[in-house]
């Protein structure tokens, strides 16, 4: 990585890690602050949170090309100004409509996000750097979330809306100083890699949506992670507590100890795996993720579905959170690096905001599935999700045929750069 390259990847991770710690101010307390402090209600609540995600869904097909066109630092910046007003509307409304509409801002603002900075990291890194960009990207973005929402548990008082007010208040300035952080970036064009791409990137930045449906290896990615976020993070906070509770008798609190045990283990183990992953291909890795989640839904199985104390199904539920922590760091550096790595270079962000919109579908779906499957069919929700995960698997190995190998081990795309620095001028560079 150059010097530039460097100092502009240093300034994007700092807003990305101050913008999540915005955010953990005040995720965890959304849900409360609609139904109990604004007094508005359960119904009221659950449609902000709906809108919150609904948004997302709306905005993000045209993002992409908006990023192309323009590129994302001017992304970027309007989406944390719209955030930062969505954040301040929240904190400020005492009404239905008022509190609707700023989730339906905050939550386009936050999505259109994602793929701006992705595609920012995507410029300022290279094939064998990005690896490690992304994955501190999603260190960064846990710390900060776990943090924010530690100190925000210490300033909240339901018997104060004044303390909510400061806790939308602080994630306000904090999309802005994102924007401000941001407009001293100067970012440079990433190189793009050689591979089984589309072959006209002018083509593939004219031709939108029917160019990348016309990827395949990019249609089995997108599927991929479909499954990925659908069985994982789109159970943690609906059909996973709900079976917890229901059926292994986990207390509340204990959801909130499940939750840190996930986030730590994130952040203690993050560079650990980077070690291991870096250099492996990124299909099998994906591959071992499947076969780790489908130990910890089995963990699970045990807390619910066992005969042992109440400790121990405890202590297995905790380890369910773990264990998914763990795939969480493993996929980090593996699958949005590879986002990057199959996209034409003129179609980085629609390509960046084609994979955001399917997490937010996978988020949306979710809920909406294991819900009620986690708190009323606890056998069923098991075996479901297990084998959810072991398609995880199976989907990776297959994917793992169509990627190149540059693509599938970036390793091997440094060790040619670098034996082709060393040639003397003219001669044939290696095959990859």
């Amino acid at each position: 990585m150059t010097k530039a390259k460097g100092a502009a990847m240093r300034r994007i991770q700092a807003g990305n890690v101050l913008s999540a710690f915005g955010l953990g101010f005040t995720v965890p307390y959304l849900y409360v602050y609609v139904a109990q402090v604004r007094e508005l209600g359960a119904s009221t609540a659950g449609a902000v949170l709906a809108v919150f995600a609904m948004a997302a869904l709306v905005a993000l097909p045209f993002t992409g090309r908006i990023i192309d066109r323009r590129g994302p630092l001017p992304v970027l910046v309007g989406a944390a100004g719209l955030a930062s007003a969505g954040a301040a509307g929240m904190g400020l409304s005492g009404s239905v409509p008022a509190v609707v509409l700023s989730a339906a801002v905050l939550g386009a603002g936050t999505a259109v996000m994602q793929p701006a900075l992705a595609t920012m990291i995507v410029w300022c890194s290279e094939t064998a750097t990005r690896t490690r960009a992304f994955a501190t990207q999603f260190f960064l973005q846990n710390l900060g979330l776990g943090v924010g929402g530690l100190i925000g548990g210490h300033i909240v008082d339901e018997s104060r809306p004044s303390s909510f007010t400061l806790l939308f208040g602080i994630e306000a300035v904090m999309f802005l100083v994102l924007a401000g952080i941001a407009l001293t970036v100067r970012l440079p064009h990433s190189p793009a890699l050689p591979g089984r791409r589309p072959a006209d990137t002018e083509a593939a930045a004219k031709g939108g949506l029917r160019v990348l449906l016309g990827h395949r290896a990019m249609v089995q990615l997108l599927v991929l992670g479909f499954v990925v976020f659908f069985a994982c993070y789109g159970q943690f906070e609906s059909g996973l507590a709900a079976y917890g509770t229901e059926a292994a008798g986990i207390e509340p609190a204990t959801l909130g100890t499940a939750l840190a045990a996930n986030t730590a283990v994130i952040v203690l183990a993050q560079f650990l795996v980077l070690r291991f992953v870096e250099h492996r291909r990124r299909s099998r890795v994906i591959a071992s993720v499947g076969l780790i989640w489908a130990v910890a839904w089995l963990a699970a199985g045990y807390a619910g579905l066992g005969h042992g104390s109440q400790a121990m199904a405890t202590a297995a539920f905790i380890s369910t959170y773990a264990l998914f922590g763990l795939g969480e760091a493993m996929l980090s550096p593996t699958v949005a690096p590879l986002v990057a790595d199959l996209a034409p270079k003129a179609m980085v962000g629609q390509y960046n905001s084609a994979f955001a919109l399917v997490k937010q579908l996978a988020l949306a779906v979710g809920p909406a599935v294991g819900g009620p499957m986690g708190a009323a069919l606890h056998g069923p929700y098991i075996v479901t999700f297990v084998l959810f995960s072991l398609s995880i698997t199976v989907l990776a190995l297959r994917l793992g045929k169509r990627l190149s190998p540059a693509q599938d081990r970036p390793s091997l795309a440094a060790k040619a750069r670098v034996v082709a620095v060393h040639k003397p001028e003219g001669a044939v560079a290696p095959a990859r």
